[in-house]
């Protein structure tokens, strides 16, 4: 029995001279290798520790200063942007988005056409899914979620 694999072409790659440190880890600057949704190649994007933070498939994109490390994913068409942190186990996916100063972290997840902006933070097993807004300074933390068109925003605390 014969085996066919298939590899999606790369859509970035790590740029080894342009490196910064999270703590203990390395992360590298990204640019992009072709076009792909709202990035065009050569384009460059913002940080990931390795290419298991980044998917290669659809048009998931680092941009800016974000920073995307330890087991964290972001796939699909989400984007992260600004000077945002998605680390540890969290995962963004779907459309979903995570700007400015935000952090997603833990075992978050954050999906649909959700948006977690502002100085907010999804932490724990926290979930944000469908047209679901997290930002300001809310903090989202434990089995929290918010989902549907649901707004979180100020000073909030869930």
């Amino acid at each position: 029995m014969q085996t066919t694999v298939t590899y999606m072409a790369r859509k970035y790659e790590l740029l080894p001279g342009q490196v910064i440190k999270a703590g203990v880890r390395k992360l590298f600057r990204i640019r992009a290798l072709r076009d792909f949704g709202d990035v065009r190649a050569g384009d460059i994007g913002g940080y990931i520790e390795n290419e298991l933070n980044l998917s290669h498939d659809g048009n998931a994109w680092v941009f800016d200063n974000a920073r995307v490390f330890d087991n964290a994913q972001v796939y699909g068409n989400a984007q992260v942007s600004g000077n945002a942190w998605v680390f540890d186990n969290a995962q963004v996916f779907d459309n979903a988005q995570v700007s400015d100063n935000a952090w997603v972290s833990d075992n978050a997840r954050v999906s649909g056409r959700a948006w977690v902006s502002g100085r907010a933070w999804v932490s724990d097993n926290a979930q944000v899914s469908g047209n679901a807004w997290v930002s300001d300074n809310a903090r989202m933390s434990g089995n929290a979620w918010v989902s549907d068109n649901a707004q979180v925003s100020g000073n909030a605390r869930r």
